[in-house]
C-alpha cells in the first residue's frame, strides 16, 4: 500500500497536569512530527489508548484530521480480543479521511493460530478499510506465525503487518513469501534499517514523535541503496532504545517531547512519569539531539 510507505508515527497522546487531553501539545506534535514523517498512526499502544475513553479516542482523530499540516495519511488504531466488539467498533467509527486500520493481535486469550486467523478474517470482512495486522508477543503474550500471516495477505483487505516480534527469521520468512502488494512494515525502531534491506515498506515507530528527521534520513539513504549510511543514522539511536521503553511506553519519548518543547511529559495511570534517575540518563543521553529539533 503506497500510502503506507517509509515512517508511521505512532502519535503519543499530550495529556496536561490534570491528564486531560493537550490539544495545544498535540497539534505542536503534528507540526513536529510532520518534518520527517509519512503518515500518522493514531491511537496505538504508544497513544495511550488503553487508557482513553471511547470519546477521547474519537477526539484525537477527529483533532488530528482537521490539524494534519501536510494532509499526511491517517491510521486509526481498533483492536482487542473480543471479536464481535471490535467488529462493532469498525462499524460505528467514523472512518471518513481515515486511510486504513491497525488491528493488534488478540491479547490474554492467547488463541490458535486459527483463532487469531478466524479473527482477522471477520475483521477484514466488516472493515471498510484496509487492515493492518499487529503482531507485538511482548504485549499480547501470543505470536502470529509468518505462515498465519501469509495466509491473512491472501486476503483483500489485509495489506500489511506492523512486525513487532523482534524475530528477523519470521520477518524474512514473510518477506521473501509475501505477495507483492503486501507490505511488511517494522514494529521496532532499531530494525528500522534492517527490515529496508529485506525489501520492507518502513516503520510504524515511537521515537519519530522526537526524532522524525533521523527517521527520513534512514529512509533517504535506503532508498538510495546506500545502507552503510542508513545503518550510521540506525546507530544514533542505540544507545537511546533502551532506556526509553524501561518504565514503560511512552513515558521515555514524553519525556524528551518535553526537552523539545513540543508537549508535557505527563501519562495516566498505570503508567507513570519518569523517575528522577531514568530522566537524568534520558536527558543526558538525548542532549546531542535536543537542539536539532528531531
Amino acid at each position: 500500500m503506497k500510502k503506507l510507505e517509509g515512517t508511521g508515527v505512532a502519535l503519543v497522546t499530550p495529556f496536561n497536569k490534570k491528564k486531560e487531553i493537550d490539544f495545544q501539545g498535540l497539534e505542536n506534535l503534528l507540526i513536529h512530527t510532520a518534518k520527517g514523517v509519512d503518515y500518522y498512526v493514531v491511537m496505538g499502544t504508544t497513544g495511550e489508548s488503553a487508557t482513553l475513553s471511547h470519546d477521547e479516542k474519537l477526539a484525537v482523530l477527529d483533532f488530528v484530521k482537521q490539524h494534519n499540516p501536510k494532509k499526511l495519511p491517517i491510521v486509526y488504531g481498533i483492536g482487542g480480543n473480543n471479536t464481535q466488539q471490535v467488529v462493532d467498533s469498525i462499524k460505528e467509527a467514523p472512518l471518513k479521511g481515515v486511510d486504513a486500520l491497525l488491528s493488534v493481535s488478540p491479547y490474554y486469550n492467547k488463541p490458535s493460530q486459527e483463532g487469531i486467523y478466524q479473527h482477522f478474517k471477520a475483521i477484514a470482512a466488516a472493515s471498510p478499510l484496509p487492515i493492518v495486522l499487529y503482531n507485538v508477543p511482548g504485549r499480547t503474550a501470543s505470536n502470529i506465525t509468518a505462515a498465519t500471516t501469509l495466509r491473512l495477505a491472501a486476503l483483500q483487505k489485509i495489506v500489511a503487518v506492523k512486525e513487532a516480534s523482534g524475530n528477523l527469521e519470521q520477518c524474512m520468512n514473510i518477506a521473501s513469501h509475501k505477495p507483492k502488494d503486501f507490505s511488511l512494515i517494522s514494529g521496532d525502531d532499531l530494525l528500522t534499517s534492517s527490515f529496508y534491506a529485506m525489501g520492507g515498506a518502513g516503520v510504524i515507530s515511537v521515537l519519530a514523535n522526537a526524532f522524525p528527521l533521523i527517521f527520513k534520513s534512514i529512509r533517504t539513504y535506503s532508498a538510495k541503496g546506500d545502507f552503510k549510511k542508513s545503518a550510521l543514522e540506525q546507530f544514533k539511536l542505540l544507545d537511546i532504545n533502551g532506556p526509553m521503553y524501561e518504565e514503560g511506553n511512552p513515558v521515555g519519548v514524553k519525556l524528551v517531547l518535553r526537552e523539545l518543547g513540543v508537549c508535557e511529559e505527563y501519562t495516566r495511570l498505570p503508567l507513570t512519569t519518569a523517575s528522577r534517575s531514568l530522566q537524568k540518563r534520558i536527558i543526558s543521553l538525548t542532549k546531542p539531539f535536543l537542539t536539532k529539533k528531531g
